[in-house]
């Protein structure tokens, strides 16, 4: 599968920015990490792409100027995010958005490693004093995913299950953290050319449900 997939490049453009919202004088932090998805895979620019797509409908919903980063990887795994923040100067954030997990699930992540690998990165990303605020995307639903053959799909399908199962167990016990559930993007035609990751349509529709997330853990939703 990893021989035959086609490979797409990661959006091109900038990968953080500024929404000015006439008459606010306070700007809300989003910082975006994760790995292809949050990187723009499927779509051809950042502009189409989930992190800035949320930036555009948070500051919409809460009438306010939002300021953005992206940090995300093609093929990284949860444990290895951290690594890769710290060769960046990191925007403090308000919000930590996530997207996390399908690399777990091909590498054959064990559950608990994967929730601590998890744990590890918030509390990294989100030190304890500061206001925490986190919104997690679950597993993707691999269980429809064209490019991976039969049975192959099945099995990856069954994994990405359980490490969701898993992650929304682990964030019922952590009252900053909220979760965001994947496995209704079922609509295969929404897919990118390369029949893994989302298409414009499906980035538009994952941003959406992120922003009021967002808006309705801050109370103003």
């Amino acid at each position: 599968m990893r021989r035959t997939a086609l490979r797409m490049p990661e959006a091109a453009g900038q990968r953080q920015g500024w929404i000015q919202h006439k008459g606010s004088n306070n700007a809300l932090n989003l910082l975006f990490v994760g790995d292809s998805t949050m990187a723009g895979v499927g779509v051809a620019r950042q502009e189409a792409a989930l992190a800035s797509r949320t930036a555009v409908e948070v500051s919409r919903l809460l009438s306010c100027s939002v300021r953005w980063q992206v940090i995300a990887k093609t093929g990284l795994k949860t444990s290895q995010i951290p690594a890769l923040t710290k060769q960046e100067d990191l925007l403090h954030a308000d919000v930590l958005i996530t997207a996390l997990g399908a690399n777990d699930v091909l590498d054959q992540t064990k559950p608990h490693r994967f929730i601590e690998a998890y744990t590890t990165l918030i509390d990294v990303l989100m030190p304890k004093g500061n206001a925490r605020l986190t919104v997690v995307s679950g597993l993707p639903p691999l269980h429809i995913t064209p490019a991976i053959p039969q049975p192959l799909r099945w099995f990856f399908g069954m994994c990405a299950h359980q490490l969701d199962r898993k992650l929304q167990r682990w964030i019922r016990t952590r009252p900053d953290v909220s979760y965001i559930s994947l496995q209704s993007a079922v609509d295969r035609t929404k897919l990118a050319e390369d029949r893994f990751h989302p298409g414009e349509v499906l980035y538009r529709e994952w941003s959406q449900r992120i922003a009021q997330q967002i808006a309705l853990d801050l109370g103003t939703a």
